[in-house]
């Protein structure tokens, strides 16, 4: 036998397999399974170089241009576009017609106060005997903030001694075990109804005497909301003292008021006849001094009026 023959028969013959390349993968779902995480440098990679574009300094080009932006939600942008000036044309109509109704801007004057006009005006609220200079100061035709003078009228000052009135008529009603929401509301707005009859009743008269004054709605508003004042010191000295210390104190808060509001309003009242030399005793400005005198007396009335019954 040929010896390669003996060869062959005695060596078992091997069989050729074929050989094993790696073949990229192209699919995430081709990974390798020994892999804990996918590598995605080439896919950010191919992302990246599909949208950088040609330039002279190596920049990416932008991806779209405001009007292609634009274009491409017309509907939205037109939307907000449209919302938007609806608002800006709402605000503006609130901010021209507010100061018909509701004058924020003369509000900001009457609430333009300091802790040192507060203890000076309820000084002079409880003793006016002692103020000699009771004329409102002016700068360039307009009075000036309340902080700066003591005899301007506030705000201030009549809305807390509202609100305390309420709060102190409260606490009597409690310590008489006779409070109840429904009784405290009743006294509330029976004080709201009186101050608003009391207003309009001044606005008729000085329409009735034409009377030309520079005295507005809102300084009526003020000077008859001062007797709250007096009326919580009453209110309080008659629960401390009963009604001996009731009526000293709202005593002498009637007569401190009744001063306070005839040497504050004869100057408001009675303004247009001192200047244009009206003698005192004309038929007009009798009637304003009556007026004035009404008002002044009105206060003490209404001031014993809404607190006789809170002490027992």
């Amino acid at each position: 036998m040929h010896p390669a023959g003996l060869a062959a028969a005695g060596t078992p013959r091997q069989r050729k397999w074929p050989s094993k390349r790696r073949i990229p993968v192209s699919q995430p779902s081709m990974a390798d399974p020994h892999q804990l995480f996918d590598d995605t440098s080439s896919a950010q990679s191919r992302g990246y170089g599909a949208q950088r574009a040609p330039s002279g300094l190596g920049y990416p080009a932008a991806s779209a241009s405001p009007q292609a932006a634009f274009l491409a939600d017309p509907v939205s942008n037109m939307a907000m576009a449209y919302g938007s000036s609806l608002a800006a044309q709402g605000k503006e109509l609130v901010d021209k017609n507010i100061d018909r109704f509701i004058p924020v801007t003369k509000l900001k004057y009457y609430f333009a106060v300091d802790t040192m006009y507060v203890g000076k005006k309820l000084g002079l609220l409880f003793f006016p005997y002692l103020h000699q200079d009771w004329e409102v100061q002016y700068q360039q035709d307009t009075p000036v903030a309340p902080r700066f003078d003591v005899n301007a009228p506030d705000l201030y000052i009549p809305a807390m001694a509202f609100i305390t009135y309420v709060l102190v008529a409260g606490l009597a009603l409690g310590t008489q075990d006779r409070f109840s929401p429904d009784l405290l509301g009743l006294q509330a707005s029976s004080a709201l109804a009186w101050l608003t009859l009391e207003v309009l009743a001044i606005l008729l008269s000085l329409y009735l005497v034409t009377v030309n004054t520079d005295l507005t709605t809102i300084d009526l508003v003020a000077f008859l909301g001062y007797k709250y004042v007096g009326m919580i010191g009453g209110v309080l000295m008659g629960l401390l003292f009963g009604k001996i210390g009731y009526y000293l104190v709202l005593g002498w808060c009637c007569v401190s008021i009744f001063v306070f509001m005839i040497r504050t309003l004869r100057l408001k009242i009675l303004a247009e006849a001192a200047a244009e030399g009206v003698p005192v005793r004309g038929a007009r400005n009798q009637l304003r001094m009556y007026l004035t005198m009404a008002v002044a007396a009105a206060q003490p009335l209404l001031m014993y009026w809404l607190t006789f019954h809170l002490v027992r």
